[in-house]
């Protein structure tokens, strides 16, 4: 039998290569989870969750009167796209056309107002959106995959801070959503959604989670993604390649109008609990309250006053009678912790406090002239915030100076009694000039400084004997009061 010796082959053209000149090329074998990986197919998630995004019309009641009615379907979805990322009505689109003949001057009719995007949420007919998709709407109706149309009322009252609405159709037998956990969504993870950008409805755009709790100012934490999300899209859901809702698509960051790349959505856990407060008797959110204005705290401050790193809220004025100024706290504390969670960063506080019920006692920690302290606060329920009172004019001494002051470019003054009292102060000394390093600080005339580093100043003595002691040669942290905001500014040394 005649066989091949495949060792001696192998080795002999091995041989034949390099006597030839030829290179012999060696290609590493791949990973297997590189071989695996391949570009996600979506057809899957769209047949599975497709069926439960709905299209969600709004129209209002326009007097044809007026000479005008309201603009048509396409106008008024530039119309939202306008007022929901830059606030205002697009420029130049006329509101409408002239009045109907043979109409009475004062007869009312709907007329096209916006549109959006929603997701069932429950077999028997609740369904979630975003609350500036149906605000202000006369009649809101929603048209389903299968095309049929239902008038929808609007359960409870919107919630505008967070952006979440829930209305009601009368249908049963649904195909529900299936909500996801928001805590096992990475960055970098494959997304989709679905909606009716510009009226076109059941679009399917897909890309990747770009981060999570971006904080955009707003009140929640967003999901940042690059799924495409343009007029129309408001209120669909963000979904995972489980076929599971992650969030409500409801923003975009855009300096020409159109998409560019970032989108943001409300994590599905938070509008679960607002949805959850609109569905109960009561109808809307409520949300605890503590009643400060707040600020960020920047790494220069944190390091000149002893705090360490950055963090905390810096309280800037505490309403009175407020809650916060029940238990102690003062304007140019620093609130570190919330019922034993660390604030990261200023906006931490708004949503842990939000997210609390009103008349729960809760414990914070505030830092306050190199120390921290536990303060006992009862949480009150959300109302609007009252507006700063400018202090009133009393009567003032003569701007005294001392050599210490005039180094940093200040002349200060004795608060009047009554200066104190307007202010709720205990002490300070109000700023005559503010040149040099303190102008430069930010420093201006009407300034009150209640502390210079960690000590407090009530008297211009005071203030001369700590400005004389302190190091000069590096930055000065000043507390200072502006109005009734507090802020911390750094005299810095001249160069």
């Amino acid at each position: 039998m005649f066989r091949i010796d495949w060792k001696k082959l192998r080795a002999g053209a091995l041989a034949m290569s390099v006597a030839v000149g030829t290179t012999v090329a060696l290609v590493p074998a791949q990973p297997a989870a590189a071989q695996g990986r391949t570009l996600p197919d979506f057809t899957d998630l769209v047949e599975q969750v497709g069926p439960s995004v709905v299209n969600i019309r709004t129209l209002e009641r326009a007097r044809s009167s007026s000479g005008s009615a309201a603009p048509g379907p396409m106008d008024e979805e530039m119309q939202e796209f306008f007022r929901r990322f830059f606030g205002q009505p697009l420029p130049g689109v006329p509101r409408g056309q002239a009045p109907r003949p043979n109409r009475p001057p004062q007869e009312e009719e709907p007329q096209p107002r916006g549109v959006g995007s929603g997701f069932i949420l429950t077999q028997d007919g609740y369904v979630m959106t975003n609350a500036h998709v149906v605000e202000g709407a006369e009649e809101v109706l929603v048209t389903l995959p299968d095309k049929r149309e239902f008038k929808a009322k609007v359960v409870g009252t919107p919630d505008k801070r967070t952006d979440v609405a829930v209305i009601k159709i009368d249908a049963a037998g649904l195909p529900a959503v299936k909500i996801g956990d928001i805590t096992r969504l990475k960055v970098g993870e494959w997304v989709m959604a679905i909606g009716s950008p510009f009226g076109l409805e059941n679009t399917v755009t897909a890309g990747i989670v770009s981060a999570k709790q971006r904080d955009t100012g707003d009140y929640l934490p967003f999901i940042q993604t690059d799924v495409a999300i343009n007029p129309g899209n408001s209120g669909g859901p963000l979904i995972n390649m489980r076929g599971e809702v992650v969030g409500i698509n409801s923003q975009i960051y855009s300096r020409s109008g159109g998409f560019m790349g970032i989108s943001f959505a409300i994590p599905i856990d938070e509008a679960i609990r607002v949805a959850e407060q609109l569905r109960s008797p009561a109808g809307r959110v409520l949300r605890g309250r503590i009643g400060v204005q707040i600020d960020q705290v920047t790494k220069d401050v944190a390091e000149s006053i002893g705090l360490g790193k950055a963090q905390g809220a810096l309280v800037r004025s505490v309403e009175s009678g407020s809650p916060a100024d029940k238990a102690g706290v003062e304007a140019g504390d620093i609130i570190t912790k919330f019922d034993g969670k660390a604030i990261d960063r200023a906006s931490d506080l708004p949503r842990m406090v939000g997210n609390t019920k009103p008349g729960t006692r809760s414990t914070m920690t505030v830092f306050r002239r190199g120390g921290s302290k536990d303060l006992g606060v009862t949480v009150a329920e959300f109302e609007p915030e009252k507006p700063a009172i400018r202090p009133t004019a009393g009567k003032e001494e003569k701007p005294k100076g001392s050599p210490a002051a005039q180094s940093v470019g200040l002349t200060v003054s004795e608060l009047s009694d009554a200066q104190k009292k307007e202010l709720k102060l205990k002490g300070g000394v109000k700023v005559e000039t503010a040149t040099d390093g303190a102008a430069r600080a930010g420093i201006r005339e009407g300034d009150i400084i209640v502390a210079i580093g960690n000590t407090e100043i009530n008297t211009v003595r005071e203030f001369d004997a700590v400005l004389a002691k302190v190091d000069k040669s590096k930055p000065i942290p000043v507390l200072l009061r502006r109005g009734e905001l507090a802020t911390y500014l750094l005299i810095r040394p001249a160069r």
